[in-house]
């Protein structure tokens, strides 16, 4: 694997060519998460039948990482079930990206927390807890 700067191919690719950019038209679940100081911010969007993620999207602003994590994520949890998704954590992430340098591993842990953010919305506007 080589790097790019602080980044390795898998991230870069990520970064440069994300998957699942925008926004679902009519999207069963919304979430964000942000870090005020890094100043990235993003939001995954998800449409779920029977209970298994059909669709997600992202928009993030920020650095290289927190586009490629956000991109990544949305790979791992399309298809999944709502409990499997709740289960890929930013270490999870991180790893199918190949690693992340130390000082950006928050990038993982904003992409798994709009993840969070979304499947609760979704729960909320089902009436499930």
């Amino acid at each position: 694997m080589t790097q790019t700067g602080a980044y390795n191919d898998k991230v870069m690719d990520h970064f440069r060519n994300p998957r699942n950019v925008g926004e679902l038209e009519h999207p069963d679940g919304v979430g964000t998460a942000g870090n005020p100081v890094c100043g990235d911010i993003m939001e995954i969007s998800i449409q779920v039948e029977d209970d298994v993620i059909k669709d997600v999207r992202f928009r993030t602003f920020g650095c290289g990482a927190a586009i490629a994590t956000s991109s990544m994520t949305t790979e791992m949890v399309k298809g999944k079930t709502i409990d499997e998704a709740l289960a890929v954590s930013n270490k999870a992430v991180a790893e199918a990206l190949g690693g992340l340098p130390p000082i950006k591993m928050h990038c993982s842990v904003l992409a798994e927390e709009a993840l969070r953010s979304a499947i609760d919305d979704y729960r909320r506007r089902n009436g499930k807890s």
